[in-house]
């Protein structure tokens, strides 16, 4: 892997409408898709984020990648393009952030375990099965695929309470 740097992609804020849209199925796997995912990981690591699904990069298409690592582990780094959820075990509730949504917070209810099917950048079938972090971060990228952020994953009044709060940093230009 060469060491030059891609172009490093700004990160959209909800409400952005690619945000809340499902993303396009990948159906070429050519150089341009393999440039874009190196830099869709320079682009997270940039914003200091473990998982970046491409529509939080503007581009509304089912791709994702997540390194639970952060950069200590190349193994660690996982790409997923088209991926779909086929099994789900357990449950598991911890803390969410998201990059289109800075500084906010909440519990989320996940399962523990995952097995998930995507495309590898050569188009090759591959399954991915995680727990834990990596299972959250897998369900948490997948859902941006289909236009979901973990706020919609929350009870109404704590949504509405996040949109309000939101809603105030616009108005003061801080968001």
């Amino acid at each position: 892997m060469n060491q030059s740097v891609g172009k490093i992609h700004e990160v959209v804020k909800w409400p952005a409408p690619v945000l809340a849209k499902r993303g396009e199925e990948v159906t070429v796997f050519d150089a341009k898709l393999k440039k874009l995912v190196e830099e869709m990981f320079e682009s997270m690591y940039a914003a200091q984020g473990i998982g970046l699904a491409a529509p939080q990069i503007n581009i509304s298409k089912r791709i994702t990648v997540i390194d639970c690592s952060f950069k200590k582990n190349p193994d660690e780094k996982v790409i997923l393009i088209n991926p779909e959820i086929i099994e789900r075990k357990g449950k598991q509730i911890e803390e969410e952030g998201c990059l289109s949504l800075p500084e906010i917070r909440e519990k989320v209810s996940r399962a523990a375990w995952v097995k998930v099917r995507a495309q590898d950048v050569n188009g090759d079938s591959i399954e991915v099965e995680g727990e834990e972090l990596l299972a959250r971060a897998m369900q948490h990228e997948i859902d941006h695929l289909d236009g979901i952020l973990f706020i919609d994953r929350l009870s109404r009044l704590k949504r509405d309470l996040i949109i309000r709060k939101i809603k105030k940093l616009q108005k003061n230009g801080e968001w």
